[in-house]
């Protein structure tokens, strides 16, 4: 079973999300910002991460550029998440180091079709 790391700051979307991909199979924990995620990448070694972009403390993007640039958790797969679906949010994105990105509200099918294609 693969581990999601799902940083949101959101309950809702949290909630509801999380409980999808459980149901899918997935083992996934949770992060409240940037900094919880972080902090807790290393204890959790998440087999993917789905990062809002905007979270309190540290935003998704400063989180992704720090994930990605230290050699222990690079090569973790990130997708962005956005309630934001203009262009220059998926560019800054994809520029902060994010593999994939995808807008909310999240419609499951895609988004699972993104975390399988990371995860092969």
């Amino acid at each position: 079973m693969s581990k999601i790391m799902l940083v949101e700051d959101n309950e809702l979307n949290r909630d509801m999300l999380s409980r999808r991909l459980t149901r899918k199979g997935y083992e996934v924990v949770l992060a409240f910002d940037g900094a919880e995620a972080l902090f807790r990448v290393a204890e959790i070694e998440p087999s993917l991460i789905l990062m809002d972009l905007e979270l309190p403390k540290i935003d998704g993007w400063e989180t992704t550029r720090r994930l990605k640039t230290d050699p222990a958790t690079a090569a973790i797969p990130i997708i962005a998440l956005s309630a934001h679906a203009m262009t220059s949010h998926r560019d800054q994105a994809l520029a902060a180091g994010c593999d994939d990105f995808d807008t909310k509200p999240v419609e499951l099918p895609r988004l699972l079709a993104k975390i399988e294609a990371l995860l092969e």
